[in-house]
């Protein structure tokens, strides 16, 4: 049976996937495509995270799309009103129709000969296979199998129960019981006064603490821009707002961490008084955006810790005990329920075989171009958002890119191209510069960055934009082949 082919494969329909599908049906309309996604539903994260309080820990104006205004009041965002952004964005454009369900992509093979990727799935316990010119990979940095959980000392001796947040059983009742969620990162924060409101107390327990920091929920110039002006003009604005906003402030951090860190730990003063011990609890080790900061939301986190409900122990494990956890300075915590909110798994292009002309490509040897293709990669980019910055604002642009690339290899009458690092001996630089656990983990299977323009990912939207937008496709570093291999030996 003749395998099925496209002109385009996208993996993955959650938020990068979806916002794809619209960009390659705006701006490549002659374009065959298909959405293959491994799980039943729409929304990726935002379908597969179900634990209390999920939500945004970014304004929802840059993290929804360029092409579609958010219209509702709250700017931090729930779950399911984000998963129900994205939903309603794939029936208006057509896109739902696009989409594979319960195909989970195994392996990937480039041919030069025929210059395209057959793509292999399994689909129902079957081995389903899927060829197209261009592979888009939308499906995420982390692995949805499982998260990450450390080693804890005596946890089946635990009478209580351990639950991990990525994957939350609707059966879990807390209400009036005593709970520890492990871990301070945006998932603790958001747990913690979620599950506060009817546990009978919750204690974040922290090995070292992280910048917290409060915003409020609705931005109420985007709300009174939204009431005066049509909807997508507001959104822009909002949107340019939040951005240069978010980069000043970036900006500020990195030149004068010390002031900002400053700054940052005096707000939190603010919210929880002189009494609290904000040196122990709320002082990080490290200066602001070495890891991602946690936002919470009109300062529900600090509510929490200041009516009792809620509080923070900043200690190490040592042991699981049937009744809690014993800690290294000899303290123990009761617990009726331990929330392991301990990180993520990092797994580049959803842990997919990559083979090239017959060879697997190691692309942890690889060198990131643009922060989207891999070096000696053909016709294959990944969405990748930012770690300072809104996910989607990378991904749109991403997805713009990918389409006039395209339409550039269309115009030209070109098969196929390819990031090539000519350049011998280039410095080169962790993907990610970010200290936190779970990227230090993971950051020796990725690519690497170089330490100058095309392989440096820049992580800034201003320069993203002039690059990606305005920028050459043909930059020197990328290369073209005008035919296919079988098309060039025939010809010869």
């Amino acid at each position: 049976m003749a395998t099925e082919h496209f002109d385009v494969l996208i993996v993955g329909a959650g938020l990068s996937g979806i916002g794809a599908g619209y960009h390659l049906q705006a701006n490549c309309p002659g374009k065959t495509y298909a959405i293959l996604e491994g799980r039943e539903a729409i929304g990726g994260t935002w379908d597969l995270f179900r634990y209390p309080g999920i939500r945004s820990d970014s304004d929802m104006y840059t993290l929804g799309y360029s092409f579609k205004p958010w219209r509702q009041a709250k700017a931090i965002a729930d779950g399911p009103s984000i998963l129900n952004y994205v939903r309603e964005t794939a029936a208006e454009y057509g896109i739902d129709r696009k989409i594979r369900y319960g195909h989970h992509v195994k392996r990937a093979s480039w041919s030069s000969e025929t210059a395209t990727w057959t793509v292999e799935a399994q689909h129902e316990g079957q081995s389903v296979s899927v060829s197209c010119n261009f592979l888009y990979m939308c499906a995420g940095y982390y692995d949805y199998a499982a998260g990450y959980t450390p080693d804890f000392a005596g946890v089946e001796s635990f009478g209580g129960r351990i639950v991990h947040p990525q994957h939350w059983p609707a059966d879990v009742d807390y209400a009036g019981k005593t709970v520890v969620v492990i871990g301070s990162g945006a998932t603790a924060v958001t747990l913690v006064p979620e599950m506060a409101k009817t546990a009978s107390h919750v204690t974040m327990l922290q090995r070292s603490p992280t910048y917290v920091v409060s915003r409020p929920a609705e931005d109420g110039i985007a709300n009174w821009l939204r009431a005066k002006l049509p909807a997508m003009t507001a959104y822009g604005i909002t949107r340019w707002k939040n951005v240069l906003m978010q980069m000043l402030f970036f900006n500020i951090a990195r030149k004068k961490p010390e002031k900002t860190k400053a700054q940052l730990i005096d707000l939190v003063r603010g919210h929880l008084g002189p009494d609290y011990d904000v040196e122990t609890h709320f002082t990080p080790s490290y200066n602001p955006w070495d890891q991602r900061l946690c936002l919470v939301p009109d300062a529900d986190l600090f509510d929490a810790l200041k009516t009792g409900k809620a509080s923070v122990v900043t200690d190490h494990i040592e042991t699981f005990t049937p009744t809690g956890l014993k800690l290294k300075s000899g303290k123990t915590l009761d617990a009726d329920i331990v929330v392991t909110a301990t990180g993520l798994q990092m797994q580049l292009l959803s842990g997919m075989e990559l083979v090239v002309d017959g060879k697997v490509a190691d692309l942890s040897k690889a060198m990131s171009y643009k922060g989207m293709m891999f070096s000696d990669v053909p016709n294959l980019a990944s969405a990748f958002g930012y770690t300072n910055a809104s996910w989607t604002l990378k991904a749109d642009l991403t997805s713009e890119y990918v389409c006039k690339l395209i339409n550039h290899m269309d115009r030209n009458g070109l098969a196929f191209c390819v990031p090539r690092l000519d350049e011998a001996g280039m410095e080169v630089e962790p993907w990610l510069d970010f200290s936190s656990g779970y990227v230090q983990r993971a950051m020796a299977k990725f690519p690497k960055q170089g330490v100058k323009k095309p392989w440096k990912a820049y992580q800034n939207y201003a320069l993203d934009l002039m690059a990606l937008k305005l920028g050459k496709v043909d930059d020197g570093a990328m290369k073209f082949s005008r035919k296919k291999a079988k098309e060039a030996k025939e010809a010869a």
